[in-house]
């Protein structure tokens, strides 16, 4: 299976039509290991997106980048959460 161009492309276009919006991932990590966690769509770039993550039991938020090849591989997967 190859990723294409196109596929990218195509991802790239969603992710940066929703920057501002609220969005849960699900993190692959290997060996049955997932996590979950929510956070800001910050910045989308190029070839990465940025995601803003509270830290709810620390009171502090970090940044997380991915890769959109990660959505395509199935590394990720990203959901909008609904407006409250």
């Amino acid at each position: 299976m190859s990723i294409r161009k196109i596929d990218i492309d195509t991802v790239r276009n969603s992710v940066g039509n929703h920057i501002g919006r609220r969005v849960r991932i699900k993190m692959n990590r290997g060996r049955h290991k997932i996590d979950i966690t929510e956070g800001i769509l910050k910045e989308a770039y190029p070839s990465i997106f940025i995601v803003e993550v509270d830290k709810m039991s620390e009171g502090t938020k970090r940044k997380v980048s991915f890769s959109y090849t990660d959505i395509l591989t199935k590394d990720i997967q990203m959901l909008l959460c609904k407006a409250s």
